[in-house]
Formats: C-alpha cells, sequence, structure tokens
C-alpha cells in the first residue's frame, strides 16, 4: 500500500513538473511569430530559415560536445529526422513563407490548430489514448483562440493560409516524434540532435543563400533573427519536449492555447496596448478549457 502511495506522489510531482516545463516553452514560443514577422521584412524567409537553424545547430553541437553526450542509437535516427523535418525546416521555413502573405495576428487562428493537431500526432505516433471528454475541451479551447482571431477582423490570403496549415501539421508531427523521443534520449538532446543532423545540409545553403550586403538590416531585425535562433528553435524546445515527455503530449500540448494571449499580455505590460474585457474574458474560458483537458486527459 506504501509503494503504491509512493508511485502515485512520483507520477502526481512528475506531471507538475511537466506542465510547468510546458508552460515555459510556451512562453518562450509566444514571441515567435512576432519575431519572426520582423525579421521576413528584410530578410528572405528562406535565409531566416536557413541562419535560425545554423546558429542554433552550432551551439546544440557545443552543448552536445560540452557534456559529452552519446551518439543516438540507430533506431532513433529516422525519429530525429522527422523531428528536424517538422521543427527545424518545415514550421519555421512554412511560417516564414506565410507571414509575408499574412500578418502574425492572423496566424493565431492557425496557432489555435496546434493543439489539436499536436493531440492527434500523440495518439498516431504516441500512442496515447486521451478520454472522449479531452476531445471536448481541446476542440472547444481550438474553437475559443479561432473565433477571438476571426472577430479582429482579420483578411484571407489563400497562399498564406495553405502555407500556416502545413506549418502546424508540420510542427504537430514535429511535437509529437520529439516528445516520444525525449523519453529515453532526453528533452534537450533530442532537439540538439535534431539541429546537428540539419547542419551539414543548413549551413553550407545559409553561406549560399546570404545576401551580398548585410549593411541594410535594422536592428530590431537582427535582435528578431537572435530571437528565433536562440530562444524559438534551441531553448524553449528543451522545456517543451521536456514537458510533453513528463505530463503527456496531448495533455500538455494544450498549454499552447494560451499563447496568443501570453502576446496580449506583453503588449499590455510593455506596450501599454489596450486589453479589452472581451479579451480577457476569452483568455480565462481557454484557461478553463485546458484545466478541463489535463483532468480528461488519461
Amino acid at each position: 500500500m506504501e509503494r503504491t502511495s509512493q508511485l502515485q506522489s512520483q507520477t502526481t510531482e512528475k506531471a507538475a513538473s511537466g506542465w510547468l516545463n510546458g508552460f515555459i516553452g510556451v512562453l518562450i514560443f509566444s514571441g515567435s511569430l512576432p519575431a519572426t514577422r520582423v525579421a521576413v521584412l528584410q530578410f528572405d524567409p528562406v535565409f531566416l530559415t536557413l541562419a535560425r537553424a545554423t546558429i542554433a545547430g552550432v551551439l546544440a553541437f557545443c552543448v552536445l560536445v560540452l557534456f559529452k553526450q552519446k551518439r543516438p542509437a540507430k533506431q532513433q535516427l529516422l525519429p530525429l529526422v522527422i523531428v528536424a523535418m517538422g521543427v527545424v525546416v518545415g514550421f519555421p521555413l512554412l511560417t516564414a513563407l506565410a507571414l509575408q502573405y499574412v500578418t502574425s495576428a492572423h496566424s493565431i487562428v492557425f496557432v489555435g490548430m496546434l493543439p489539436l493537431a499536436t493531440a492527434a500526432f500523440a495518439v498516431l505516433r504516441g500512442g496515447e489514448r486521451p478520454r472522449p471528454v479531452f476531445w471536448l475541451f481541446s476542440v472547444l479551447g481550438s474553437a475559443l483562440v479561432v473565433g477571438f482571431a476571426l472577430s479582429q477582423g482579420l483578411t484571407a490570403s489563400p497562399a498564406g493560409d495553405i502555407l500556416m496549415l502545413l506549418a502546424i501539421l508540420a510542427c504537430g508531427l514535429g511535437y509529437a516524434e520529439g516528445a516520444k523521443l525525449s523519453r529515453t534520449l532526453g528533452g534537450w538532446q533530442v532537439i540538439s540532435w535534431a539541429l546537428v543532423l540539419s547542419l551539414p545540409v543548413m549551413a553550407p545553403l545559409a553561406w549560399f543563400l546570404a545576401p551580398p550586403s548585410f549593411s541594410g538590416i535594422s536592428t530590431p531585425a537582427w535582435f528578431s533573427l537572435a530571437y528565433v535562433s536562440v530562444f524559438s528553435m534551441l531553448i524553449g524546445f528543451v522545456f517543451w519536449y521536456r514537458g510533453l515527455a513528463q505530463g503527456g503530449i496531448a495533455a500538455v500540448g494544450q498549454l499552447q492555447l494560451l499563447q496568443p494571449f501570453f502576446g496580449l499580455a506583453l503588449a499590455a505590460t510593455l506596450l501599454h496596448e489596450h486589453v479589452s474585457s472581451g479579451m480577457l474574458g476569452v483568455t480565462v474560458a481557454v484557461i478553463l478549457c485546458v484545466v478541463g483537458a489535463r483532468k480528461f486527459a488519461k
């Protein structure tokens, strides 16, 4: 009986740690789309994707060497390639291309679909089986985020919408595959090895496609490149993959519903922008959906 109680306590602590790590990851990711939007105004989107992956890949290689990490096993290579295609290449490239046609605000519509995509791939690739009520809260939360975004009077762009939809599918797959692999390889090791595997391709292409001169690039664009390279591409994933592996891919993935509203909070705090009572109401409703999804995830 005492043994069972200890196991339950350890499971609860692990789940709580997973939600905390996932929350930190989402906070870091909240600045990704706005930063990408600023960067693509002056950087070519393909070069931006290559550059951010190269910078993050070099940093990841240094960390792996510093901590003397063993190479992944042969059976782990294919999942790492899937992670790299999803979150190192697919999502950054597709969103950078999409943000040439749509605003970062418009992308909120699709970010609202990301938790559903992650949960679906958690079932397909991670072997998770959430309860039916979980899907109700997940769909409701996504609908609230999408509805809020659409209520802001966003204009449509077919090309941008298709690119964002493909980006969400690539990201959901990369999240689920990386979280599954994190259980055996480790959270920060997964994203680090995925970046290093991409480096032999990304670095030469970044060099080849680099603009002839960087003299006209503004400071905000450089800061945006630095943010998406170091935080969005590497540090955020350290917390995110660890959180997904500890708390469950489908469950912790619902925290992504809060990502658009973290941006609103930053705007109100740093830029003194007005946050309406409607925004606060939707935020509270989304939080309740996340809580409900967590309760019925397993």
